[in-house]
């Protein structure tokens, strides 16, 4: 604790206050003044100090000033040794969350992992919809054998098929030897499809074929050959509205959502961020070789109030990146990316003119502006929006498409 004047030869009580949190964001400031006016306090407090005092100092608030700031720091510390016991008891084979949403899903997983052959796990992007397929693969009777992850959306459909079902040496350029696909590869296990609704009608009828029949054919080769995995799908979509649209098979969505799973987003949970927080900072003290108690009061506000549309991975990577730069025990407003610090104002005005659009126009403007807010970033901008990658660039394409057309 620092007892310090507002006035003082090299620097005045406020301008010490700023670089006090700025060295040691723990730090609790009581400032001292002749001049006390409830305006000043005000901003005292809000720019950190712990107290505003009143000259001549009355001992007896001064005394109860300190007993307050010491049960303060008790409870922390206390609070400090429950968040490592809730750590604990709510961190299930990776995944971490305590709230009524999160406990739902946890239960139902447990209930199912024993008993499907197929599920289907919904969620926007980056809410950890993989971690809750290892747990399912983990807690399954075939949780020894092997775990095999394809990223539907990162391959176009020829390399898609051959990374699921092999190819035999010859089969088409590149292909100078034979080998096994992931259905082979974890026969017996579980086999990960992220991003199911990216796959083409064509590929879905060659998943549908797998799973009715427990067949697959390597490119290439006549020979049909069994396999028994386990398949888990995932998707950031509505499914069924993409089957509405025609994007999406209506016998293989209905043969992979007999059992189906919801990860909710971070803006669903926000009573998780918490313990979420001192996951991930245990995670990388440990990684990093650097002891954190905790993020400063100002921090924890900041993370509370933003929106998440990246969801649990973007909240790893803001801890991640603040115990890189941090070089206190506390990690401060300061130390969070520069998107964090700056609060994000609307993406773009408000139109006075409003007119009605077509469906397809307001979607190009909003993905129009969420690009702008991401400085194009297409990956990014492709998280916010809740679609894949693939998705958002073949919308690109097409624009790009249509544009030349119409300056032509």
């Amino acid at each position: 604790m620092v007892l310090a004047d507002m006035l003082m030869p090299e620097m005045d009580g406020f301008t010490f206050l700023g670089k006090s949190l700025q060295l040691d964001p723990n730090v609790a400031v009581i400032l001292i003044t002749s001049h006390y006016t409830v305006d000043s306090a005000i901003e005292a407090i809000k720019r950190g100090a712990y107290d505003y005092l009143c000259k001549p100092l009355d001992q007896a608030r001064l005394r109860k000033s300190l007993d307050e700031l010491a049960e303060v720091s008790s409870r922390r510390s206390q609070i400090r040794v429950l968040d490592e016991q809730l750590l604990s008891n709510f961190e299930f084979e990776g995944i971490v969350g305590r709230s009524p949403a999160m406990l739902e899903m946890l239960d139902m997983a447990r209930k199912i992992a024993k008993h499907y052959t197929n599920v289907l796990i919904s969620g926007p992007t980056g809410s950890g919809k993989e971690l809750v397929a290892r747990a399912l693969h983990q807690m399954s009777p075939v949780g020894q054998q092997r775990f095999a992850v394809c990223n539907c959306s990162a391959l176009v459909d020829t390399l898609l098929e051959s990374q699921l079902f092999g190819h035999m040496r010859g089969a088409f350029t590149g292909a100078t030897e034979t080998r096994p696909g992931l259905f082979e590869y974890a026969n017996g296990g579980t086999v990960f499809l992220d991003e199911v609704s990216e796959t083409s009608l064509q590929m879905q009828a060659k998943l549908l074929r797998v799973i009715q029949n427990r067949e697959i054919q390597r490119i290439g080769s006549p020979e049909v050959m069994k396999v028994d995995v386990r398949i888990i799908a995932a998707t950031n979509r509505d499914l069924r509205s993409e089957v509405l649209a025609g994007r999406f098979r209506e016998d293989l969505f209905y043969r992979l959502s007999s059992l189906e799973i919801h990860v909710p987003g971070l803006a669903e949970r926000t009573e998780d961020i918490p313990i979420l927080v001192r996951y991930f900072l245990k995670k990388y003290s440990d990684e990093y070789g650097k002891t954190f108690q905790g993020l400063t009061r100002r921090a924890q506000m900041v993370l509370l109030h933003h929106g998440w549309p990246g969801n649990v991975r973007e909240l790893e990577n803001v801890i991640s990146s603040a115990a890189i730069t941090a070089t206190n025990e506390f990690i401060d407003v300061d130390d969070l990316p520069g998107n964090l610090r700056r609060p994000v104002g609307n993406i773009g005005p408000v139109e006075e003119n409003w007119r009605p659009l077509p469906l397809d126009e307001v979607r190009r403007i909003h993905i129009k502006r969420v690009l702008e807010m991401c400085a194009g970033n297409r990956v990014r901008a492709a998280q916010v929006l809740g679609i894949g990658r693939t998705s958002l660039y073949r919308f690109l394409k097409r624009e790009h498409r249509q544009t030349s057309k119409n300056a032509a």
